[in-house]
């Protein structure tokens, strides 16, 4: 792995003299770097489906744990323990950012794998309600408390390594595996809850079967572990003994504009995203009133879509440059959202419900695409895995955690139209935010 070490001070280096170093790579130097691309993501995939699986299968274990009579309170209270997992994400992205810029990517992607596999691993194996009592829902609680900070602490570590390691001039291109990752976590969590639906009975689902999903996901971790234990290290010795690394103080001395322009774009971002994947879903039965099968046949096959893009925009990017990305997204989602969601209230056919969607999903990918290279061009590498993880963490937590919420009440309200605007208005500000990028990366500086 010397290939990738030795490029390691190009790719971790701070300034314009980032871009000075424009020597070819040799096969095996891209044979490395593609191979730790795939060992990165593959955790990053492992922890997504861990993190959704509990999602999809709260209708099962629901009783188990919460044994009141009201299946409406038990999925209330099993989805008050998944928001408190999503709350734990921006303390996961401070704390895994700090150990990524102070021991390095690596040990911070292994121990944030590591700690999804534990927490799986507990949810697998818990005992119910009728066993131990109140002590497992609190249980179950602590559970998925660690996995939300593991998942809080994965996305800013991975776009960091990600965007280190992946070769020069295809950076948005490679980067853009991260969210491939993400959204095949996502669906392969909904494929496994799927075929044990086709092979096993409701009753069997509810008292055992749910347990199978983690006990998969806590050994596709094990695996992920062991790929992740080849990775080279990215930030050099010096960058992760330099005085501030990792710390709060150093990121708001220094690179406080960097992260609330990060965070602004984020926010948009964050909050369209999760309108047009998780709550897409309720949006068609509820709104458009088509049948949950339906909608799930619909919702898979576009984000199946979704996931494909994400490397042919990552590529774009590497063409136009991300700025340019980022003003189409921030353009392009203030103008199709209202006429979009409105449409689609009323639309008949699934198939055109299909195409809406992947067009939304389309303008979507202009950002999501690449999401991580674009904020880890923003920071230098002594605050670059912290930068990027919190200021991720904290507009998903605020703006992505709240967008179902935020729409059904409105809708409980009579007035569903005014989530439209609200996303348009957040479609502006990313705009708007975009327009004070660079026109070319200050840090991990390239020919885009």
């Amino acid at each position: 792995m010397t290939a990738i070490t030795s490029a390691s001070a190009s790719a971790g280096a701070s300034g314009p003299d980032a871009a000075t170093d424009h020597t070819p790579y040799t096969f095996e130097e891209k044979r490395k770097r593609i191979f730790a691309i795939f060992a990165a993501s593959s955790g990053n995939l492992v922890e997504w489906f861990d993190f959704y699986v509990y999602a999809f299968c709260a209708i099962y274990f629901a009783p188990a744990f919460f044994p009141q009579s009201d299946p409406t309170v038990q999925l209330l209270n099993t989805a008050g323990v998944f928001a408190a997992g999503f709350l734990m994400r921006p303390i996961g992205g401070w704390l895994f950012g700090r150990i990524a810029d102070r021991k390095g990517r690596k040990t911070s992607m292994v121990t944030s794998v590591v700690m999804m596999c534990v927490g799986s691993l507990v949810i697998a194996c818990l005992p119910t309600y009728a066993q131990i009592g109140a002590a497992a829902p609190a249980l179950l609680l602590l559970a998925r408390l660690l996995q939300g900070l593991s998942v809080g602490g994965e996305y800013g570590t991975t776009a960091t390594y990600m965007s280190e390691v992946a070769m020069r001039g295809q950076r948005g291109f490679f980067s853009s595996f991260q969210y491939v990752t993400l959204i095949g976590g996502q669906l392969l969590a909904v494929l496994v809850v799927v075929l044990l639906q086709q092979v096993l009975d409701e009753a069997d689902l509810k008292a055992w079967g749910w347990r199978i999903p983690f006990v998969l996901g806590a050994l596709a971790a094990v695996v992920a572990l062991l790929l992740r234990r080849t990775l080279t290290e990215t930030a050099s010795t010096k960058t992760r003994a330099a005085k501030g690394a990792g710390t709060m103080g150093e990121l708001f001395r220094h690179h406080k504009r960097a992260f609330f322009v990060v965070l602004g774009y984020t926010a948009g971002g964050s909050l369209i995203f999760y309108t047009f994947t998780t709550y897409m879903q309720k949006y068609l039965v509820n709104s458009a009133g088509m049948s949950v099968k339906t909608a799930s046949g619909v919702m898979t096959a576009c984000l199946f879509l979704y996931m494909c893009m994400q490397p042919l925009f990552g590529a774009l990017s590497d063409r136009i440059g991300r700025r340019t990305n980022m003003l189409l997204f921030g353009a392009l989602g203030a103008m199709m959202t209202v006429p979009v969601l409105t449409h689609l209230q009323s639309v008949g056919s699934p198939l055109m419900a299909g195409v809406l969607i992947t067009l939304a999903l389309a303008v979507v990918s202009f950002y999501t695409s690449i999401s991580g290279i674009v904020k880890a061009e923003m920071f230098p590498p002594e605050v670059r895995a912290l930068g990027v993880g919190l200021s991720y963490a904290v507009g998903n937590a605020i703006f992505g955690g709240s967008a179902e919420y935020v729409a059904l009440g409105l809708k409980s309200l009579g007035h569903e139209s005014y989530f439209y605007w609200y996303v348009t208005g957040m479609m502006g500000v990313a705009f708007c935010v975009s327009l004070l990028l660079p026109r070319q990366a200050t840090y991990l500086h390239d020919d885009k």
